[in-house]
This record gives C-alpha cells, sequence and structure tokens, in this order.
C-alpha cells in the first residue's frame, strides 16, 4: 500500500519549473559572494577560519582560490538550471557548498544549511528529465511525469524546517515582542521605513505573525480554500524579509517552493503551455524500493530529531549555544560579548596578555566574543602558536555576553585552563558558567500601546 502511494505517477511540472529557478538562486549565491565582497570578508579577512570542530582540514584556498572556486560554483548552478549534465553538476555544486559551509562559522546561517540539504535532495530527483539540455542530448530521458514521493520529500522537509521556527519563537523576549524591537532598532535608519520599523504594533505584529506564519503556512498552502490566501501572505511575508534583513536568496526560493502546493495544471498552464500534462496511473516500482524508502525514513528521523537535542543537553541554548546549530532557530536572539584571554607560560610563570584582534577579522571577533565552541576553538590555535615557539602554555579566559536586553554575565568559567579543557561535540561543556537568564530579574514587559 505504502509502496504504490509513493510511485505512483503524478506530472512532473512543478519539478521542472523549480529546477530552473533553483539553478538560477544558487547561481546568484555563488556568484553574488564574489560581487558583494561575502567571500572576503568571510573567508579571506583574518589568518584562519573557524571550522566546525572536527574539519580543521577545511581552509580557505590560497591567493584569489576561493574567488575562482565560486566562480566554478556558479557555473555548476548554470548547469543545473539548464539541466546539463544535471546530476554532476548537482552534486559537485553540493559538495563544493558543504565543504564551505563546514569551513566557517562566522556567518552561520541556518538558511545556509538548509541549500546544503536541498543540495543533496536535489540530486535524488528526476529534475532534468523535462526542459533540459539533458534531454535534447539524449531525448531518451524525456518525461512528462515523476514519482508522488518527490512532492511528499520536499513538503516534508519545508514543513520540518517551518514547525521547528515556529516552535523555537514560543520563549519570553520573543512573546513579549522585545526582541522584535531589538531587531527593528538595528533598521532604523532604512530609507523610507526605518521610523516605520520602530513602532511598537509593528514589534508585536512582527513577534506574532512570525509564529503563526511558520506554523500555518504549510498546512495553508496544503488546504485547497485557504491556498491562494496562503500564497499572497507567502509574498508579503518573505519580500518583507527580503528587504528588511538581507537574507540572500532564501525568500525566493521559498516562493519558488509554492509551486509544488499548486496543481499540476496551474503549473503547467503558466510556465510550461507547449507542455503534455501527464494525467496517466501508473504505478513504477523499482527494485530497490525498500531502501530509497528506509534512506528517506532515516534522513527524516534525524531531521526530527537534530533539532530536540538541545532539551537533553544541560542548560539553555540561549546561554550556551550548544545544539543550536542545525535545528532551524533563526533570529531568536542578539548577543554582545566581551572578552580577553590570559597566557602563561608554564616553564617560566610569565603572564601576558593575548591581543586576538590581530589574528582576527571583525566578523570572527565578533563570534569569538560570544560562542562558546569557537573560544574553545581558538584557545586551542592560541596554544598550538606558542607550542611553535617550544612553550607550552596555560590560557585563561574572562568572557562576559549579554543575551538579547539582559545583563552582561561570565560565560566561560574564568579558573579553567582553557588551552588543557576538552570539547564535548554532542553533550554539555562543564567550563561553561550556568546560565543566568532563568535567575536573572526580567525588565517589565515590552507591552503594546493602551497596555502598558
Amino acid at each position: 500500500m505504502l509502496e504504490r502511494w509513493l510511485y505512483k505517477r503524478v506530472d512532473n511540472s512543478a519539478l521542472i519549473v523549480f529546477r530552473a529557478i533553483f539553478g538560477f538562486l544558487i547561481t546568484a549565491e555563488a556568484w553574488g559572494a564574489i560581487a558583494t565582497g561575502w567571500i572576503k570578508h568571510t573567508l579571506l579577512e583574518g589568518d584562519f577560519t573557524f571550522n566546525f570542530i572536527g574539519f580543521d582540514f577545511l581552509q580557505p584556498l590560497p591567493g584569489d582560490g576561493m574567488y575562482y572556486y565560486y566562480g566554478l560554483m556558479g557555473l555548476f548552478g548554470v548547469f543545473v538550471m539548464l539541466g546539463f549534465k544535471y546530476r554532476f553538476s548537482v552534486i559537485a555544486y553540493g559538495l563544493m557548498w558543504t565543504c564551505v559551509y563546514l569551513m566557517q562559522k562566522s556567518s552561520y546561517n541556518n538558511h545556509y544549511y538548509l541549500l546544503m540539504l536541498l543540495l543533496g535532495i536535489m540530486a535524488c530527483l528526476p529534475a532534468h528529465r523535462y526542459l533540459s539540455l539533458d534531454v535534447k542530448f539524449n531525448p531518451k530521458l524525456k518525461k512528462i511525469s515523476m514519482p508522488r514521493w518527490v512532492y511528499i520529500i520536499i513538503i516534508a522537509q519545508l514543513w520540518i524546517v517551518y514547525t521547528y521556527a515556529s516552535i523555537a519563537k514560543i520563549y519570553p523576549d520573543w512573546l513579549d515582542a522585545s526582541m522584535a524591537a531589538q531587531l527593528m532598532a538595528a533598521r532604523k535608519d532604512y530609507w523610507l521605513v526605518g521610523d516605520f520599523l520602530q513602532q511598537n504594533w509593528v514589534h508585536w505584529s512582527i513577534a506574532y505573525v512570525g509564529i503563526l506564519f511558520d506554523g500555518l503556512i504549510i498546512p495553508a498552502l496544503l488546504f485547497k480554500p485557504t491556498r491562494k490566501v496562503a500564497f499572497f501572505i507567502s509574498i508579503f511575508f518573505h519580500l518583507f524579509n527580503s528587504f528588511i534583513f538581507h537574507i540572500g536568496i532564501f525568500p525566493y526560493m521559498s516562493l519558488a517552493f509554492t509551486l509544488f502546493f499548486f496543481p499540476a495544471e496551474t503549473v503547467r498552464n503558466i510556465f510550461l503551455k507547449g507542455k503534455e500534462l501527464y494525467s496517466g496511473t501508473e504505478i513504477i516500482k523499482p527494485k530497490t524500493y525498500k531502501p530509497i524508502v528506509a534512506l528517506f525514513g532515516l534522513y527524516f528521523v534525524i531531521q526530527i530529531a537534530l533539532p530536540l537535542r538541545h532539551w537533553i543537553i544541560k542548560d539553555d541554548v540561549l546561554w550556551t549555544e550548544e545544539g543550536h546549530r542545525l535545528s532551524w532557530r533563526m533570529m531568536l536572539r542578539s548577543k554582545g560579548g566581551r572578552i580577553s584571554f590570559k597566557v602563561i607560560d608554564k616553564k617560566t610563570g610569565l603572564e601576558q596578555s593575548f591581543n586576538y584582534r590581530k589574528m582576527l577579522s571583525r566578523k570572527q571577533q565578533r563570534v569569538v566574543a560570544t560562542k562558546p565552541d569557537v573560544i574553545w576553538q581558538f584557545c586551542q590555535r592560541i596554544k598550538e602558536d606558542f607550542a611553535k615557539e617550544g612553550k607550552e602554555v596555560a590560557i585563561y579566559v574572562n568572557c562576559k555576553i549579554k543575551v538579547n536586553d539582559s545583563d552582561f554575565h561570565t560565560l566561560i568559567d574564568p579558573k579553567v585552563d582553557m588551552a588543557a579543557a576538552s570539547w564535548d561535540y554532542f553533550w554539555h561543556n562543564e567550563w561553561i558558567l550556568p546560565s543566568p537568564l532563568h535567575n536573572e530579574k526580567r525588565k517589565p514587559p515590552y507591552a503594546p500601546e493602551g497596555l502598558q
């Protein structure tokens, strides 16, 4: 029964159009990183990058290497858009993107993570079977249908992303709109809308519309009576985010995903008028359907489990950051930090302050002042540099951070030698001091006008 439902053939118009848009967007992402200076500010400034722990071997290419790297990525994006050597091109882009994603954390973004997942998913989909150069060169590839599981996988992935994004917002600083107020305060100088964004009611609208949109948009798009209204709301929501938050291609990719919620005939009539509409009832079940079902089943179990892991890790994720990444916790908090490093030569007892700014870019300096894993990584780098001089050192950190509108509190135990400390990737690191956030007396609620 399950396999019949998964492998029933359906029209592939939505997938074909999405492939072309997806290819265009990933091309823009790659070549845009060159044009905007993102590569320079994120990968080339500073003596090294902060990798995901365990991937230290991934470092930026020397000289202009990263510009050529992103140029090639963009070319693969063009190939995906045109459906040329599709499978190879999307896999190549995916591998190159994954390497960059794991190479640096200074510009960590959930959208980067989503793109990595989507590239892996797209590599498994028959998105080149129509309106592609692959079909032009090999007409036998041409198909006007695809298995139903294509729709299911894409919608399931989106549902997970949006649902967890909604749930993550249900915490005090978001519910009282103070976090929205902070986000908008940073945009008070925006042309035309800067003053508008500072209004009290706008902050409350952003807070609760954000929760409701993320939680309800997928069901609303699936339900025919609400589909058109949800689509127009989605357009406004994502264009607003694009203009206000400057989050790259994600808003436009999110809009492209709505293709999968409309009838195939509608998609074909708008984008592929010359294409035959598939109306058959075929069920084509491959011999390997069981491993395929098991593989994607495992994938979604992991996707559901990962965002929950911070609940079993000691302390508050807003404070420790443990379990934050790969969890769809988007635009939830702001952090500020003050940090200093004290290095002691174990042999001579000589004590000195370490000027971390000389090694790091401005972007890296902001990250190293607030993120425990980055602090630990930097201490290991300091330790290695002194070891090259034949010195064994102890390193002590004085770090105070504030989360949202809280007071500054000490993050790292100043008595712990961070050069000798270890990093527990999957559990709590005890050299992170307990969170004061729940004990701190909260400031009066950020009440809407008329309720203050």
